[in-house]
């Protein structure tokens, strides 16, 4: 991790992705902003500053993850299988600069002045955190009494959830109360500024996926309000999926974990070209690690038969083997990392490489492996290129 003082930074000779292909240029980074991209940037006077040579690499934006169990969960196995809370190490590690927290089935020992206080300092840490209020039970236990003051007073929740819906673990709530849920969460979004996303736990039971697409039918709520996610859990879920996004829908995919389907173990970079080759828009799909979560497997009694932990690290490897295994272009694949749950949760500086953008960004080696990571402007992991500090004249 880099401690020095130096704000200003060169990264030269970096084949960019903004995501989109922007050839090789240099970035000059200020502070926490990118404020020049050029094809080769010429500095008139002498300045104090540090110069990465990423000669041979690409500049992707950082990643954005927006379903981590930041500050652990609740074992579906008792007291004892609580799973740990979320290190920054782990996260930056997983190229993810920009981390989303949120509750699930605990929403009693794991509460939600926990997860302001774990988002806070990741951010004093060096990355960009956000929070969503609430956890899998409806109505929602909020952290001022109602979903729309904690999205209109509290800066760090930008949506709900994760509010589950067709799983045993649920609340079983009834339509009616997911509707007054997404409602909420509009107006609080509308006068906040900010997204109101309602984050949707789907479960392998019936109809998840059907109860959110009555109530935008029978609703003035728009269907860009709800963000279901772990639509890869089963074949029948990510049918409907599919059928969901090709109609405006926003689905996320859980990078944690192997799916069961009939032709065997399936990734994430699978399904995605799965998804692309039955023409769902790229810009309705994203990808989230659903880190430190509690990931029981049940038998088909419901009963406990085993337990892990999700991995962050996971949103990284998803992403690398839709590029070299699935063959789907850099580009693509990069979006539902980046661009798209930047747009989904309206954070307008994230997700992309451009002038202004916040200075989130990966250099990628020539395996497609992660070799530097830089977090607004600062240094968190450093590779193999040559680093120099001094005066540029």
């Amino acid at each position: 991790m880099d401690n020095s003082d130096t704000i200003i930074k060169m990264i030269k000779n970096a084949e960019i992705y903004s995501p989109e292909y922007l050839g090789k240029k240099d970035v000059l980074i200020a502070s926490d902003t990118i404020c020049c991209i050029n094809d080769k940037i010429e500095i008139e006077k002498e300045l104090e500053l540090e110069v990465i040579d990423a000669d041979g690499k690409k500049l992707v934006p950082g990643f954005i993850d927006t379903h981590v169990h930041i500050v652990g969960g609740g074992g579906e196995g008792g007291y004892k299988t609580r799973t740990p809370e979320i290190m920054l190490s782990n996260v930056i590690r997983g190229g993810i600069t920009t981390i989303v927290g949120c509750l699930g089935t605990d929403g009693t020992t794991r509460t939600m002045s926990n997860l302001i206080a774990k988002a806070r300092a990741l951010e004093e840490e060096g990355i960009t955190s956000f929070i969503y209020t609430g956890s899998y039970k409806v109505p929602v236990k909020t952290l001022t009494g109602s979903i729309e003051d904690d999205l209109i007073l509290i800066d760090k929740i930008i949506g709900v959830g994760e509010i589950a819906i067709a799983d045993h673990r649920s609340s079983q709530p009834d339509m009616e109360q997911i509707k007054k849920t997404a409602a909420a969460a509009r107006v609080g979004g509308i006068l906040s500024g900010k997204a109101g996303i309602v984050n949707v736990h789907l479960g392998d039971g019936n109809g998840g996926i059907k109860m959110i697409e009555q109530i935008v039918t029978n609703s003035e709520i728009p269907i860009s309000q709800f963000l279901p996610t772990h639509v890869d859990r089963s074949p029948a879920v990510f049918d409907a999926a599919i059928k969901y996004a090709k109609n405006g829908g926003l689905i996320d995919m859980t990078s944690s974990g192997i799916r069961e389907f009939s032709d065997g173990k399936i990734t994430c970079g699978k399904l995605l070209k799965r998804a692309l080759n039955k023409n769902v828009p790229i810009r309705n799909i994203s990808f989230s690690s659903d880190g430190q979560g509690s990931m029981p497997d049940f038998d088909d009694k419901k009963m406990l038969v085993g337990l892990k932990v999700g991995d962050v690290k996971s949103l990284f490897r998803e992403i690398r083997g839709s590029v070299v295994e699935e063959k789907i272009p850099i580009e693509t694949a990069l979006q539902v990392v980046t661009t798209n749950p930047a747009r989904n949760l309206k954070l307008a500086a994230k997700g992309k490489i451009q002038v202004g953008m916040d200075a989130d960004l990966l250099l990628l080696d020539e395996d497609f492996h992660i070799d530097t990571v830089i977090a607004k402007g600062k240094i968190m992991i450093l590779g193999k290129q040559v680093l120099v500090k001094g005066t540029f004249e």
